[in-house]
């Protein structure tokens, strides 16, 4: 009997750690990431659909996380897949400099030094950052190959790249001609710790139980669980409506006891004011609250700053200047107390409390002169292209949710008072406040004759992210955007439905006039084992990269898929990669058991008998079934098909019963089933590729099969 024909590696177990940087070097060194090359070498053919994903840019602050290594591992399953089906498939990479997040990463750095950014000039704080961020940039690049992402790096875009910052400059410019952006003072979200404004996808609400106060204030009584902001109340609203006030007329001035003092306070009738909520009178604080703020404009009201930008009360607050309105609150109840003004103290008060999204430190509204984007407009283009069709979302619910948010959507402030960012190209006026876009640095007066100081302000990091699809493929001028414009899929987390998606889809109406994307796929959260968000200050954050040097990438990435819907959450436990790398080792052990099965090394397929062609029929209906999950981006039952097929039809069943024919006599019957075994084996590697591709691309090398390629551009077998 001769020698089985096994390749000498099947000999021993498989291991991870050899295969899959070799594997790796070779996809790239291949070229195959780049559709350009795929068509060059004739694996693709030039008039192929193209398929396109623009891969969210991870930030480039730092190593990957486990919500990285889902987004890498969904993205990369959907272009394997449909680069094997043929078509000009384009994934390209980036990163983001992520403005207001490094650098709050950055400062906390600078805090461990002992340093502050407030003691930095701008020039070298922006260049520390720089530094610092193109450091972890290459870690970060280095985790996603780690991940087996098949990207064309070629064609790489980094947030900062020269080209990216011109053209986010010139869509403000563009923008604020077309009068869709506007400088004006209004409520904007403060968070005083690092000395910036937020827009409100970077705030976050934190239910908290804290006093409600009720406070005399001359014939009524009113109530807030924030007395620090009432210095300066001298208006105060009722529902025009509300009968138990129908003797206090809108415009009537009443003299009363405050807090330092006396003061006049006028009647303000306006139908915002909740009937139910209280006493149903309130009085209002223009410069420190959204609601108010509404009231005052609409009324022609008085605004007055009472907290300063250190959180600290201002003059107006008499006494209490210069504390901090922490220190002060406690302070000015029992002034009030004393005074005989107030009333009672509800203890137990629960609300939501907007706070910081990095730092969890209260957001103070304040009234500030910034940059905004008038939303409506852009808003109601987006809908519009929703409710046609152009643009489906999976799971079908956070189409709900993209509505709710372009139906109620407010302006966008865009500036930010941050050094790390793309600079935005205005003039201000230092007379008038008047603001102008400014791309040539050319303009010194304004119309009114007061001198033009440069904006140091930075763009919100959506500002230039919203415009991905498009610069990441050149925009303006590029045929990458001919090519591969709008994108097919934009896969990310499902947290960012009202953060990143409606602005990609307003950026890419507005300038190209087409959607960014024609599919949304929305990830859920990786939790930890016992299903609990994963933080730093918990300690049961999962570092990707660590479970690969365990496990392998391979088992790390179905682990990740099998069984996860999208949009909901998914516990990552040891134990169930660990079983996802004995899966590995299962379809390594079918290999040697197939390649041990052929004594002739120059064995050539024959017909199937009509038992093999059942099962061979049987397997091809399981493919089908396989490609239509996949079609219809249903990744996890697409994964949990094959590894039950490959386990537990194809080792537990065919093989098994395998094991007599091949001891047999019949050599007709036995030849039949080897090729059967070959066919089944390499079509098994095809459909498994996308979901475990080292493993299956380093199998397939030492498969014999004539005419070979690489397996990540063979053919999907239907």
């Amino acid at each position: 009997m001769q020698e089985p024909n096994i390749d000498p590696k099947l000999l021993n177990p498989y291991d991870p750690k050899e295969t899959e940087g070799r594997i790796y070097k070779i996809w790239e060194d291949s070229g195959f990431f780049n559709p350009d090359v795929c068509i060059e070498k004739g694996v693709t053919d030039k008039d192929a659909k193209p398929f396109t994903i623009v891969m969210p840019p991870p930030n480039a602050n730092g190593k990957l996380h486990a919500g990285h290594a889902l987004f890498v591992t969904l993205e990369d399953i959907m272009t394997r897949y449909h680069r094997m089906k043929g078509e000009r498939t384009l994934w390209v990479p980036g990163a983001d400099h992520a403005g207001f997040e490094t650098q709050i990463v950055y400062e906390r750095k600078l805090e461990k030094e002992g340093r502050s950014r407030f003691d930095m000039k701008p020039e070298d704080l922006y260049k520390e950052i720089y530094d610092f961020t193109i450091a972890n940039k290459e870690f970060m690049e280095n985790d996603v190959r780690r991940l087996g992402a098949s990207c064309d790096w070629s064609r790489e875009k980094f947030t900062l790249d020269p080209e990216v910052v011109k053209n986010v400059q010139i869509t403000f410019d563009k923008m604020f001609k077309d009068g869709l952006i506007y400088r004006g003072d209004r409520i904007v979200n403060w968070c005083a710790k690092h000395q910036t404004s937020l827009s409100e996808v970077e705030t976050e609400f934190e239910e908290r139980t804290e006093p409600f106060y009720y406070m005399q204030y001359g014939p009524f009584v009113i109530s807030t669980s924030r007395p620090e902001t009432k210095f300066g109340d001298k208006y105060v609203v009722m529902h025009p409506d509300d009968k138990r006030y129908a003797d206090y007329k809108d415009g009537q001035k009443i003299d009363l006891e405050w807090i330092n003092g006396p003061i006049t306070a006028t009647v303000i009738k306006d139908e915002s004011v909740d009937m139910e909520f209280g006493t149903g009178v309130m009085t209002i604080t223009p410069w420190h609250d959204q609601v108010d703020f509404e009231i005052a404009e609409r009324h022609n009201l008085e605004k007055e700053q009472i907290i300063d930008w250190k959180g600290k009360l201002l003059p107006i607050a008499g006494e209490f200047e210069g504390i901090h309105i922490s220190k002060a609150r406690p302070m000015i109840i029992e002034k009030l107390k004393q005074k005989g003004l107030l009333v009672k103290i509800d203890e137990a008060y629960k609300h939501n409390v907007k706070v910081c999204f990095k730092c969890n430190t209260i957001i103070e509204p304040q009234i500030k002169d910034q940059w905004f984007v008038k939303m409506r407009p852009l808003a109601d283009r987006a809908l519009e292209a929703v409710n046609s069709g152009k643009i489906k979302f999976f799971p079908e619910n956070y189409e709900k949710i993209f509505r709710y948010w372009m139906t109620n959507t407010i302006d966008w402030n865009i500036s930010r008072q941050i050094v790390w960012g793309i600079p935005i190209p205005a003039k201000i006026c230092n007379s008038c406040k008047k603001g102008f876009s400014d791309l040539s640095d050319e303009l010194k007066v304004c119309d009114c004759g007061g001198l033009l100081r440069k904006d140091t302000d930075t763009f919100d990091t959506w500002f230039s992210s919203g415009q991905w699809t498009l610069l990441s493929l050149g925009y303006p001028d590029a045929q990458d955007l001919d090519i591969y414009h709008p994108t097919n899929v934009m896969e990310t987390g499902r947290d960012l439905i009202f953060k990143w998606i409606p602005r990609m889809v307003i950026f890419a109406l507005y300038l190209h006039d087409e959607v960014a994307f024609e599919n949304v796929y929305l990830h859920g959260l990786v939790n930890d084992e016992k299903g609990e968000k994963m933080s730093k200050s918990k300690g049961n954050v999962v570092n990707p990269i660590e479970l690969i040097d365990i496990y392998g990438s391979d088992a790390l990435r179905i682990a990740l898929v099998v069984g996860n819907t999208p949009g909901m959450d998914l516990a990552l436990s040891r134990d169930r990669i660990k079983g996802y790398k004995n899966f590995a080792n299962k379809l390594w052990n079918i290999t040697r058991f197939v390649m041990s099965s052929i004594q002739d090394q120059n064995f050539k397929k024959s017909e199937l008998n009509e038992q093999d062609k059942k099962i061979m029929d049987e397997f091809n209906l399981e493919i089908k079934d396989i490609t239509t999950d996949m079609e219809n981006f249903r990744f996890y039952l697409a994964s949990e098909k094959i590894y039950h097929y490959i386990w537990h039809t194809f080792a537990d069943i065919i093989i098994e019963e395998s094991k007599s024919i091949l001891l047999g006599s019949d050599e007709g019957q036995k030849i039949s089933r080897q090729t059967l075994l070959l066919e089944i084996l390499e079509k098994s590697l095809k459909i498994l590729h996308p979901f475990m591709p080292f493993v299956t691309e380093e199998i397939w090398s030492i498969m014999p099969i004539d005419n070979k390629k690489l397996l990540m551009v063979e053919k999907w077998p239907i």
